[in-house]
């Protein structure tokens, strides 16, 4: 029997760090959108579209990325942008989700009439519309709502992504394509730092996501020095369809302060490298450097169970090594839609899964507000966590936890 009431994980005050825009649709707007914006989609009714795209379970990662052609598909639009970002906040403040960080690729919704600034600017208005409203009916002591953005450069792409990437490929079409995916990481990070400095657009991190597997973090080095000479926060899809090695590039070469999913951090089957020899002494000394420099993993349990063939049960994923080694980690939902899942949801599968003692689940929590890129000075940070850790410790009270 869970030592946890329901109720209580429903309450308390979450955080979802690793969270993806274009994956995290309601399903019925993705419906709406694609009729109102004429996107063709093979179903227009939620139960064809579960059935036939946002399936329970997926064959591998691949086929766990086809809905993102729908999601992205109706994405070209502003006003559609604001009202995913708009709906995403309400959602997750439904379920007592306090802060987000909601990631995505600006670059797969640029065109020739939308800028970059345009579509971040379009989730940043639906993100503070959420906020505003959901803050003005708070009952004292209650920790508000805030958000940040996250922006993606993509370690893969090709012509067929967007038009801004049909439009690149093209004009430098005698670049190789690892010179062209450089290129677009670059002007993602420019982009990301006149944002961050030239409006009130909250844009709090720099993130790597893509295909991750023949796609080194290292092609993307000079993007991140851009970013990190601005102090701009940095995370790195890591570990989720490679091993060890991309872990350590991703926070040596591209200094990443949270990776995100670090699925393979112990897997030594997943080193390929034949200058190391001694792989469990290779996974000790980055276990250890990683829990030293309290570099936060974005677990996301239900994601990976879905796009890795290799994980039979959930008992079977590294997330409990990661509490063993004294890891700081925060659970995340990777996808509300693709995934079917939300941050009470994920929490639910730990507890039921692994022993999450009412200390763990606590720093879990504490974690993802302690490790967020929150985007005020440092002395409003604490004293948001602060607040945060007194509703919680009431909560804890309430219903009688530990």
């Amino acid at each position: 029997m869970s030592l946890y009431n329901d109720k209580f994980l429903q309450a308390i005050p979450k955080t979802d760090l690793h969270v993806h825009l274009d994956g995290s649709l309601r399903v019925g707007t993705l419906i709406d959108l694609a009729r109102t914006l004429k996107v063709e989609l093979p179903s227009y009714t939620e139960e064809g579209l579960n059935e036939l795209v946002f399936k329970t379970t997926y064959a591998d990662l691949d086929e766990y990325l086809k809905g993102f052609a729908f999601t992205c598909g109706v994405m070209q639009d502003l006003e559609a942008i604001e009202r995913i970002a708009y709906e995403l906040a309400l959602d997750n403040f439904a379920e007592g989700v306090r802060y987000i960080e909601a990631r995505f690729a600006p670059q797969l919704l640029m065109s020739e009439k939308r800028s970059f600034e345009d579509v971040v600017g379009a989730a940043d208005k639906g993100f503070r519309r959420a906020r505003t409203e959901i803050n003005s009916s708070l009952k004292p002591g209650e920790p508000p709502f805030e958000y940040g953005i996250i922006i993606c450069a993509m370690r893969f792409f090709n012509s067929q992504f967007s038009k801004y990437y049909d439009l690149l490929t093209r004009v430098h079409s005698h670049s190789s394509s690892r010179e062209q995916i450089k290129l677009a990481s670059l002007e993602a990070a420019r982009a990301t730092v006149r944002l961050r400095d030239n409006s009130d657009i909250q844009v709090v991190g720099f993130d790597l996501a893509g295909s991750e597997y023949g796609n080194p973090a290292d092609n993307h080095r000079e993007a991140y020095d851009i970013v990190h000479k601005h102090f701009i926060k940095k995370t790195v899809h890591a570990g989720e369809a490679y091993g060890p090695e991309s872990i350590f590039q991703a926070i040596t070469k591209l200094n990443a302060d949270r990776v995100g999913h670090g699925l393979f951090l112990f897997d030594e089957s997943m080193i390929f490298s034949p200058e190391i020899r001694d792989k469990q002494r290779y996974i000790r000394n980055l276990a250890n450097y990683v829990a030293d420099r309290r570099i936060t993993i974005e677990v996301c349990l239900t994601s990976n169970l879905q796009t890795t063939p290799s994980i039979k049960t959930l008992k079977d994923h590294s997330f409990g090594k990661m509490l063993d080694n004294s890891l700081s980690v925060t659970l995340c939902t990777d996808n509300r839609l693709v995934s079917h899942t939300s941050v009470t949801k994920e929490l639910k599968l730990a507890i039921d899964n692994f022993d999450i003692t009412p200390k763990n689940l606590k720093n879990m929590i504490i974690y993802g507000y302690k490790r967020s890129f929150f985007y005020q000075p440092y002395p409003k940070k604490r004293e948001y966590v602060r607040q945060v850790i007194n509703y919680y410790e009431k909560l804890e009270r309430e219903y009688n936890i530990g």
